[in-house]
């Protein structure tokens, strides 16, 4: 067997482990901050709305030698707004330019013509109109509002509410951090970025939900058995599926990563950044908010439970009895016996006398 495979076989019984939830206040603190970091980059950068979200005009050319650096700095001139460049096949180029009226389309179309030296009726218009961005914004918000409801309600049914929260909790974080590195990093929000955070936000939750099933199995009849807390048993089922969100995060995150960093990084294919950044950032926080922020959450919000108190106070009322009466075994049952004192006897008594008598009394 592996070493992975042995690891995981010895979490999975509870030989060895991490203690996920006894130091959750360590990892709700790097939370915090990395969600007040991805805010503080939202609320200073904003986000780079794509042209389907803020309305505008995309504007493909014929071939031409002209780089895509140049590109953009006539498009930028020619609009008076931020322009994205790219170079398709053939050496035709795909200029993006979000925010601008479509009423002065033709004009920027004829000024990019005569900077790029092309003939204006070769040069293909494609408008979208500010007001079917808005719908289109509205309608991704309303989709992703949706989820998230469908997600609390399906959790409470299937488990608790406390657990519902906890994931809802866990979702939220992983949403936050994800439009986060996007206004850090600058990467345009377009539909695809929309289809990637719902995707990530599915498997975020399977990660948690297996997590939650191991714990609801586990957690069965918890108040009849005085060995271990709420807390501890949580912390188990973290263990014994840590493996398995390991492995499922990586082999998700290889495929995402090649898209990010060499279809999007070494070949340029920009279009793929728009789904690619979502899906990695995402696949990352939700593995992480899963092992971290859901199932720590869950043991904290249960233990505030009346029964669940007594339990843990019963546990380590008989924890505490069981050192003490380890320790009085380690001291030594006589040391109050005094040091002359006679001991006892081990093994057959000896007989009264030195022989023993025959028949009639007479000694043999």
């Amino acid at each position: 067997m592996s070493k992975l495979g042995d690891l995981g076989a010895r979490l999975h019984r509870g030989e060895v482990g991490y203690d996920f939830v006894g130091n959750r206040k360590l990892w709700y603190g790097l939370s915090i901050l990395i969600t007040i970091t991805a805010i503080v980059g939202l609320a200073v950068r904003g986000l780079n709305m794509g042209i389907e979200f803020q309305g505008g005009a995309v504007f493909t050319t014929p071939k031409t030698s002209v780089s895509v650096a140049q590109a953009e700095e006539y498009a930028t001139e020619a609009s008076g707004h931020q322009a994205i460049v790219q170079k398709l096949g053939n050496d035709t180029l795909r200029i993006q330019i979000s925010g601008v009226d479509t009423s002065k389309s033709d004009e920027i179309k004829e000024t990019l013509a005569d900077d790029l030296k092309l003939d204006a009726e070769k040069i293909n218009a494609d408008l979208v109109g500010p007001s079917w961005g808005d719908q289109i914004a509205n309608k991704a918000w309303q989709g992703l509002g949706i989820f998230m409801v469908l997600v609390v309600i399906y959790l409470a049914m299937a488990f608790e509410w406390r657990m519902a929260i906890a994931a809802f909790v866990a979702l939220v974080h992983d949403i936050t951090i994800t439009v986060g590195v996007y206004a850090l990093v600058g990467f345009e929000v377009t539909p695809g970025t929309v289809i990637g955070l719902l995707t990530i936000l599915g498997y975020s939750l399977y990660d948690t939900v297996v997590v939650f099933d191991s714990l609801k199995e586990q957690t069965k009849d918890i108040t009849k058995q005085n060995r271990w807390t709420y807390a501890e048993i949580a912390n188990r089922s973290i263990n014994s599926t840590l493996v398995r969100s390991i492995n499922t995060t990586v082999v998700a995150l290889l495929p995402v990563a090649g898209l990010l960093f060499i279809g999007g990084g070494v070949l340029g294919a920009g279009m793929l950044n728009d789904i690619s950044l979502s899906l990695f950032v995402g696949l990352a926080a939700g593995a992480y908010s899963s092992i971290f922020i859901a199932t720590p959450l869950v043991a904290d919000l249960k233990e505030r439970e009346p029964q669940l108190k007594a339990l843990k106070k019963r546990v380590l009322a008989k924890r505490a009895q069981a050192e003490h009466d380890a320790e009085t075994a380690a001291d030594g049952p006589y040391d109050d016996e005094p040091a002359d004192a006679t001991p006892a006897v081990v093994g057959p008594r000896a007989q009264s006398g030195s022989r023993s008598r025959g028949r009639g009394g007479k000694r043999r």
